[in-house]
């Protein structure tokens, strides 16, 4: 094992203890991975800074094309901005982290410890998550005084929508750590997820202004449902009905996910 990674934080420690629980494991490996990821100033600054920068960046647009619809420039720009939290913040820099960590050999010594799995997948995904809510926190507080977008009148909503996008990210994250050959290309790889999900499942674009047939169709994008759902938690929804199909296409898209990690996952460097 390399030097960094045991310096990190005991991975080995995670996976040579008998006694050692579950939640023990999860711990010692995420935080083997939230050193690594503080050292990684690059990536650091990248989750943090890009969400907040996109915001700004959209703000002027996105208040020009709701402007006479009735809709509030706030209520759509802020769920946006979750949304590119979990684009950046976690999608992108946890393919990035999935991918460095094989090409290194770290997965593949880490399978021959305790870890099972899924708990290596989970642990090393746990630091991008735990920023991510931090950031989702933050940027709901601080971004609707800001934006004059008030805090969300359903919260429950927006819980479920930020848990089933933190789920639906990491599962394509490591899904798709397989397109890339190293961390560098990972940025690569993670291009068409990202762009079809800015394009398409409203955070550029305001599913509301859409014509009925198209906004239908990218209604069933993997991101779409979470973004719903986290926008639902401003509006109020519309009903069970209308927030029990999101739900189910987001759950239906996080099980895909996992059934494709599980069978196409790379625990090894590719050739």
């Amino acid at each position: 094992m390399s030097a960094s990674v045991r310096e990190a934080g005991g991975f080995e420690r995670a996976g040579t203890s008998a006694e050692t629980g579950a939640a023990a494991r999860l711990l010692a490996l995420g935080r083997a991975e939230l050193a690594l990821l503080s050292r990684n100033k690059t990536a650091l600054t990248t989750a943090v800074l890009i969400p907040v920068a996109m915001a700004f960046a959209m703000k002027g647009a996105v208040e020009e094309m709701v402007s006479g619809t009735g809709l509030s420039a706030g209520t759509v720009l802020l769920p946006a901005t979750l949304g590119y939290v979990l684009l950046f913040a976690v999608y992108s820099s946890l393919t990035s982290s999935y991918t460095a960590r094989r090409e290194e050999l770290v997965l593949k010594r880490l399978r021959t410890g305790e870890l099972l799995d899924r708990e290596i997948l989970a642990g090393t995904a746990l630091p991008s998550v735990l920023l991510g809510l931090v950031q989702c926190v933050l940027l709901v507080v601080l971004g609707g005084l800001v934006l004059d977008a008030g805090m969300p009148t359903a919260p429950h909503l927006l819980v479920a929508g930020v848990v089933l996008g933190m789920a639906v990210v990491v599962g394509f994250a490591a899904l798709s750590s397989v397109l890339a050959k190293s961390a560098e290309a990972s940025q690569i790889a993670v291009l068409p997820f990202m762009m079809v999900s800015l394009a398409g499942s409203g955070m550029v674009v305001p599913p509301d202004i859409l014509p009925e047939r198209v906004a239908s169709v990218l209604e069933l994008l993997p991101l779409s449902p979470a973004m719903e759902l986290i926008r639902a938690g401003w509006t109020g929804g519309e009903g069970l009905k209308e927030t029990l199909g999101p739900l189910l296409t987001g759950l239906a898209w996080t099980v895909l996910a996992l059934f494709a990690v599980q069978r196409w996952f790379r625990w090894e460097p590719r050739r």
